[in-house]
């Protein structure tokens, strides 16, 4: 029989996962620390160990480094109920085989520690240097997660991306975390976005031109692509790239070479190419507007980043940041958000987005008159855009939605649905309640228990 060990120093998270692992048809063991697990690992060796990363005496990554070193076979699933870039990439780095967010859905997680037990685990996996800080990307939401555990399993690869995500929405923040977490991190990341050069400089902005190749050449210069030689050289708004300069691109990542302008000389070069986009690049494919084969060679792996409206979880961690931040670069006192503002704040659509909303809380830095903003405090187009929506409205918009994750092929949904719906059900009953957990529960339709146990669940505070 197939063995999991659980190491978790919560006894209700032990309890469940080993009920729901014994009904798998697993033989699951627990363990309160790590000094424990390492104890019991002298004389036997399970098939999965599954730990929290968070616990008293040795944490979490600490097991985990050990084990790949003593036991380099074993595979370890990380779960955390504290999600954020850094530790799902410090988790691939130092060998887990997966990242697992709390809260999660219990049928996830036993499908993951099946996986694991049907992985081949026999290579030693090697210990790696601590990743830099990149600059910080937040997001608690399930769609984040995603973007943060392919970021960690890309950490040792220096594989093509393309980034697909609407304006504002964070690809460039993405792409320089792709490169500060991958080999080539020592070397220069050089952004340039496409949409931003003029048609006619596009080519000596990439390549480079030689000396009188054109008017106004009056000297050498290299392209982005020479400065970014060994390191890594982020694409924004690809799509908007003409077609004859696709051409050359396309020659450069398949040979590694290319010409200046106006010059006769071959350049090697070793660069790293993450794109991003807002398009759709296969529509532009089907209209002659984008090569095929330059979206096949760039479309080695894909990462779709989320609107803001689609993690809505998230926005009050974000105001927070951006207020802190924008009165660190104002030398001010950080402005408060009231429940209500943040309500308000989560209930707008945000065409802009991230970007949108940091602008907001540097705007609300400057123009809200006291300390703690008020919903009366927030620009006037985010105050109006709320209009009293028709009975039915929102369930309209709900349909349209499922529609279009379930003709995208999306499986097992509702365990993020079910998560979304609670968390944005629960806070909107606490703001309109003051706080008032007692209030709330009773505008709900839960007893105080339940709402308790919810709030630890879903990981609100």
């Amino acid at each position: 029989m197939k063995t999991v060990w659980l190491v978790d120093d919560d006894a209700s998270i032990r309890f469940v996962l080993e009920k729901a692992l014994t009904r798998a048809g697993f033989e699951a063991e627990s363990f309160a620390n790590a000094q424990d697990v390492l104890s019991a690992l002298k004389f036997s060796q399970p098939t999965v160990l599954v730990s929290d990363v968070r616990m008293p005496g040795m944490d979490g990554m600490a097991l985990l480094e050990l084990i790949a070193e003593q036991n380099p076979g074993l595979p370890v699933i990380i779960m955390t109920a504290h999600s954020d870039l850094d530790s799902a990439v410090n988790a691939f780095q130092k060998g887990a085989f997966e990242y697992l967010a709390k809260p999660f859905d219990l049928n996830e997680a036993v499908a993951l520690i099946e996986s694991a037990c049907r992985a081949n685990s026999t290579k030693k996996t090697k210990r790696k240097q601590a990743p830099p800080k990149s600059a910080h990307i937040i997001g608690e939401a399930p769609a984040m997660q995603e973007v943060f555990r392919a970021i960690g399993k890309l950490s040792a690869s220096s594989m093509s991306v393309l980034i697909n995500g609407e304006s504002g929405t964070g690809k460039e923040l993405v792409a320089s975390a792709l490169h500060n977490h991958s080999p080539r991190k020592e070397n220069q990341f050089i952004a340039l976005n496409m949409a931003a050069i003029p048609k006619e400089l596009v080519e000596s902005e990439l390549f480079g031109h030689e000396k009188g190749a054109f008017t106004g050449a009056d000297s050498v210069r290299k392209g982005r692509f020479e400065q970014a030689n060994g390191g890594t050289l982020f694409l924004d708004e690809i799509g908007d790239m003409p077609l004859d300069v696709q051409t050359r691109l396309l020659r450069v990542l398949a040979d590694g070479e290319f010409y200046r302008v106006g010059g006769h000389q071959s350049i090697k070069v070793d660069v790293r190419i993450i794109a991003a986009t807002h398009q759709n690049l296969e529509d532009l494919v089907k209209q002659g507007k984008f090569r095929d084969d330059l979206f096949h060679r760039l479309n080695v792996v894909r990462l779709r980043l989320p609107a803001l409206r689609e993690r809505t979880e998230d926005i009050e961690r974000l105001a927070q940041h951006f207020l802190h931040k924008s009165a660190k670069d104002l030398q001010v006192e950080s402005k408060v958000l009231s429940p209500k503002a943040t309500e308000q704040l989560r209930l707008f659509s945000w065409p802009g987005n991230v970007r949108q909303l940091e602008n907001t809380c540097r705007w609300l830095t400057v123009m809200a008159p006291g300390e703690l903003v008020s919903e009366q405090d927030l620009p006037p187009e985010i105050i109006d855009a709320a209009p009293v929506q028709q009975e039915g409205d929102w369930l309209d918009a709900f349909q349209q939605w499922l529609n279009q994750e379930l003709k995208q092929g999306k499986e097992n949904i509702w365990p993020d649905i079910q998560a979304q719906l609670e968390t944005r059900l629960i806070k909107t009953a606490l703001a309109n309640c003051s706080g008032h957990k007692q209030d709330a529960a009773i505008k709900i339709g839960w007893g105080r228990n339940t709402l308790t146990r919810k709030l630890k669940e879903r990981n609100i505070n």
